[in-house]
């Protein structure tokens, strides 16, 4: 009797495939070093669009937005490179970083001829770097890389990595919407597999949604954690934080969740209630803790595993948690619906700042999905204090100084604006070539594979 194949996380190396490999990115097509696209306030730019059916495999992005309160001593068109890295304390440039600008970004993904997205997140949240604050880790689908410097800062530089597998059948379509009232820098591969075959009926498609409560809504916040008046019933799960809710048919994968604390206690006393097809009480899984769901125990470690873990801990950053939990080996399976839902406290008592992205596979059509707008996305970050005077009677020199540094910036602005405008029509170009190079590879794809061009796409 010949053995059965195998199908494990990695047999599928073993396995030879009538499968071609591609890539879109924003590699600078001119041949020279600008490898990055300018997304301006308010526009859309389509990543890829890509001809199915195939698979994107792999994401990896990077970005940078920057704030100029004033001008630098380098004309704008003389820089080489996306931004100069020299230390405002050195009189030379003046940058700062945007701290809530990973939160002013949305990420989308459609599938096929859909109208609507199948994946809706701020940028940063999607990938795991959670209220715009930065925090590395590494799990088997989705990793940050955060820049050491800028650890555990608002805006803080780093790269992300997701290894989602994303099938499409007709069209793939990924979208970054920047709703920032200045540009940001968007650096990206996404990885891809074409396939001269359609689907199987029986393909999931990859979800992602993200959500905030701000905040719960919590009837004693006022009450110590842990203490005997708070140890009351839930047995209704009704006013629990809820990660997901769905109709159709599919499987729960995961969810990262950020919690802003504000009572100084502990924020993770409640329990994970998942409900799924017509559960009515108790759910199908009923959890005892949010450490314990998320893989912990005795509170939260600063530990980051492949399917659990901690991006941002509370004793490095006061009064923020940032945690996942990815069911990549023991997928939570439903047949009509799902309703994913965590206590705020236990019995929900407590009134902190929730957000969260769940990611599940699920028959097509999509649920539609909104996001908040983006005044209502931003982190409650601590804000420092400044003191703030009125300006003394200036001298003659003082007076010339000001208005020195005020025609600098007027030339200097105008200058930088001259670039942005000059790039902004280069990535329109790019934008276009990237869809086209991809129908090219596809083409030359089947005709090599001797399927005849739009056969196998349906």
């Amino acid at each position: 009797m010949a053995p059965s194949p195998r199908s494990g996380l990695l047999s599928s190396l073993t396995k030879l495939s009538t499968a071609r490999t591609a890539r879109a990115s924003s590699w600078d097509q001119t041949g020279r070093n600008r490898d990055n696209w300018i997304i301006m306030p308010g526009e859309e730019r389509v990543l890829a669009d890509l001809e199915g059916p195939g698979a994107i495999t792999h994401i990896w992005m990077t970005q940078s937005c920057r704030i100029q309160p004033g001008p630098g001593q380098i004309s704008p068109e003389l820089v080489g490179v996306p931004m100069l890295e020299i230390h405002n304390a050195l009189g030379v440039s003046w940058e700062v970083v945007d701290p809530d600008y990973y939160r002013k970004i949305v990420l989308k993904m459609y599938w096929d001829d859909q109208d609507t997205p199948s994946v809706v997140a701020p940028l940063g949240d999607f990938f795991g770097l959670l209220n715009s604050l930065s925090g590395s880790y590494d799990s088997l689908p989705l990793s940050v890389s955060a820049k050491e410097p800028e650890l555990n800062t608002f805006g803080g530089s780093a790269a992300f990595n997701s290894y989602f597998e994303m099938p499409f059948n007709s069209r793939a379509r990924i979208v970054v919407e920047n709703q920032n009232d200045i540009p940001y820098l968007q650096y990206f591969y996404i990885d891809y597999e074409l396939y001269t075959e359609p689907l199987p009926e029986d393909t999931a498609y990859f979800h992602a949604h993200w959500r905030r409560q701000k905040p719960n809504a919590g009837w004693g916040p006022d009450l110590q954690t842990n203490s005997i008046e708070v140890a009351i019933p839930n047995l209704t799960g009704e006013d629990n934080y809820v990660v997901l809710e769905t109709e159709g048919q599919g499987h729960y994968v995961g969810c990262n969740l950020a919690v802003r604390h504000f009572q100084g206690s502990w924020w993770g006393e409640g329990d994970d209630m998942i409900f799924i097809d017509d559960d009515t009480w108790p759910p199908s899984l009923h959890g005892t803790g949010m450490e314990d769901y998320f893989g912990h125990a005795w509170g939260m470690q600063h530990n980051a595993f492949l399917m659990n873990g901690t991006m941002v801990h509370e004793e490095n950053v006061p009064g923020f948690h940032h945690s996942y939990r990815f069911h990549m080996t023991d997928p939570i399976r439903f047949q009509k619906r799902i309703k994913v839902t965590f206590e705020h406290g236990h019995a929900n008592h407590l009134s902190d700042d929730w957000s969260s992205t769940a990611y599940w596979y699920q028959t097509l059509p999509s649920p539609v999905l909104d996001i908040d707008p983006v005044e209502e996305r931003l982190p409650l970050r601590p804000r420092d204090q400044v003191e703030e005077l009125p300006l003394p009677e200036l001298s003659p020199a003082q007076q010339a100084a000001r208005a020195a540094s005020a025609e600098r910036m007027k030339k200097f602005t105008e200058a930088r604006d001259a670039v942005r405008n000059e790039r902004r029509a280069e990535i329109d170009a790019w934008e276009k070539a990237n869809a086209e190079q991809a129908r090219d590879v596809r083409q030359r794809f089947l005709a090599a594979s001797s399927v005849p061009v739009g056969g196998g796409v349906r």
